[in-house]
């Protein structure tokens, strides 16, 4: 069987989203990395809505290649934005993605932030 990165990242992805749900008492931090920008969205499934997203190709931190730095400004910008949505505490969707590097830096981020997961 000759799969593809991407493939086995979205087969990994939906079996941790069979588990993984948001809803409006702990919505979903979903986050995707693509080999330039880094995405997060605080998003309640019950409703379906985003409550909050933050991404690299913003103006406060665009321009920078994606490393450690960028994804850990993402991580402080996604948990400022969900907080003043009155969102505290969230269920951590690291997308199929291994918990390392970037994802891992984001995540410690907006846990240092105030969000709780």
């Amino acid at each position: 069987m000759n799969r593809s990165r991407e493939a086995s990242r979205r087969r990994r992805h939906r079996r941790a989203r069979k588990k993984i749900s948001g809803t409006t008492a702990r919505p979903r931090l979903a986050v995707y990395r693509s080999n330039k920008y880094i995405y997060a969205q605080v998003i309640d499934d019950t409703l379906g809505t985003t409550l909050a997203a933050a991404s690299s190709k913003e103006s406060d931190v665009a321009g920078k290649n994606l490393n450690i730095e960028t994804a850990t400004e993402v991580g402080k910008l996604v948990a400022d934005r969900s907080k003043s949505a009155g969102v505290t505490s969230v269920v951590f969707d690291r997308g199929g993605f291994p918990f390392h590097g970037c994802i891992k830096a984001l995540a410690d981020s907006a846990r240092e932030a105030g969000l709780e997961f």
